[in-house]
């Protein structure tokens, strides 16, 4: 069984830190492109970034692009998150979830919200001052 566990999520300062994680667990971690997602208050699901499957890639949305690095740690089956400079429009519960086929590398379509089946109960994070 595919298991998604977030955490680190929490209430930050305009212009803080946070940093998420994702444990990984019931499926072989290193074979599959990820993702992190969030769901801002009364709106849809949006892509916030992805990996390829060992790492050296990655790709953002425009919106966190410079702010946010995302990376993983394939021997500790662990995705993360890095948020910097935050932004009251960061508020969101964020989500990892995993690409639904195994690929090599980073799929062309990373950030098509619906090539997503799993993913976890999601964080909250909220900026605010």
């Amino acid at each position: 069984e595919v298991q998604l566990v977030e955490s680190g999520g929490g209430l930050a300062q305009p212009g803080g830190s946070l940093r998420l994680s994702c444990a990984a667990s019931g499926f072989t971690f290193s074979r599959y492109s990820m993702s992190w997602l969030r769901q801002a208050p009364g709106s849809g699901l949006d892509w916030v970034a992805g990996i390829s499957t060992g790492g050296s890639t990655t790709r953002y949305a425009e919106s966190v692009k410079g702010r946010f690095t995302i990376s993983r740690d394939n021997a500790k089956n662990t995705l993360y998150l890095q948020m910097n400079s935050l932004k009251p429009e960061d508020t969101a519960v964020y989500y990892c979830a995993r690409f639904r086929n195994p690929l090599n590398g980073l799929p062309f379509n990373v950030d098509v919200v619906d090539m997503y089946n799993d993913s976890g109960q999601g964080t909250q994070v909220t900026v605010s001052s």
